[in-house]
């Protein structure tokens, strides 16, 4: 078993136990990972989630792509990672805590493929022209790394801490409005807890997709029609207990909400 193989196997035991790990780039580690071997890390991660739990991937996800999400985690670029159908749910989905370690909460605006996207060199244009619409939606984030204590390698070795998705059932198409401009509210119990717009995601939600296309392009990867894309959070991510109620309203899109108990296992 390689080092890339052993970690993931640590990463994969910490997620089905609920037990995190020290981080792996913590001084007592010594460890001397980088960028590259965090997704190599990643790729056996999800070959171990996919052997487990089946299904397949079916998007991908944006990860710190807005400053208040680099700030709160001291990272200073994004990052990515498969979204696997075993973690996608639809609107006003209840969600279990027991299975999760530390979970948060986020919204953004997903991107729905109708054309393959592949780079390098694709633009915002030619993003835009593949997107079939966008979609309101919620993320939970889950660390397997104790209390958070991440750094970029941590983050994206762990799957860029994915946990599940909540999308609503409608795409909207995005002619005639700009999903920079976008406005969202999301709500903790029926009180405001963040607000945010489009441009959080990199300046650009499709701009995302066109950066991330040109950063799979290396690895030979195409983001493909039907899939779609996280683009990243638009404001902080906060915690949620057993009983809150989360929901997003977006300009646009319309709303989604997502549910939390305890012991539905």
């Amino acid at each position: 078993m390689t080092n890339h193989e052993s970690i993931a196997e640590v990463l994969h035991h910490a997620m089905r136990t609920r037990q995190p790990i020290a981080p792996l780039t913590s001084p007592e580690s010594s460890s001397s990972l980088d960028v590259d071997d965090a997704y190599q890390i990643q790729q056996e991660m999800v070959r171990l989630i996919l052997d487990a739990d089946g299904g397949r991937p079916i998007g991908y996800k944006l990860g710190l792509t807005s400053k208040p999400m680099q700030e709160m985690l001291g990272v200073d670029q994004p990052d990515y990672a498969p979204v696997l159908s075993s973690m996608v749910f639809p609107d006003g989905h209840t969600v279990d805590l027991d299975r999760y370690i530390q979970p948060r909460v986020e919204a953004e605006i997903a991107l729905v493929l109708g054309e393959d996207l592949t780079g390098p060199g694709v633009t915002p244009m030619q993003a835009w022209r593949a997107v079939d619409g966008a979609v309101a939606a919620i993320e939970m984030v889950d660390s397997r790394i104790q209390d958070w204590k991440i750094g970029l390698v941590d983050t994206i070795s762990d799957l860029a801490s994915s946990a599940a998705t909540i999308l609503a059932s409608r795409v909207v198409p995005l002619d005639g409005w700009d999903p920079r401009l976008t406005g969202m509210v999301v709500s903790r119990n029926g009180r405001v807890a963040d607000s945010g717009a489009g441009a959080a995601a990199l300046g650009d939600p499709v701009g995302a997709v066109a950066w991330l296309a040109n950063t799979l392009a290396p690895y030979g990867v195409t983001l493909e029609a039907g899939w779609f894309v996280m683009t990243g959070a638009l404001h902080r991510a906060f915690p949620v207990e057993a009983g809150d109620v989360v929901r997003a309203d977006f300009d646009r899109l319309g709303s989604v909400t997502v549910h939390f108990t305890r012991g539905q296992s």
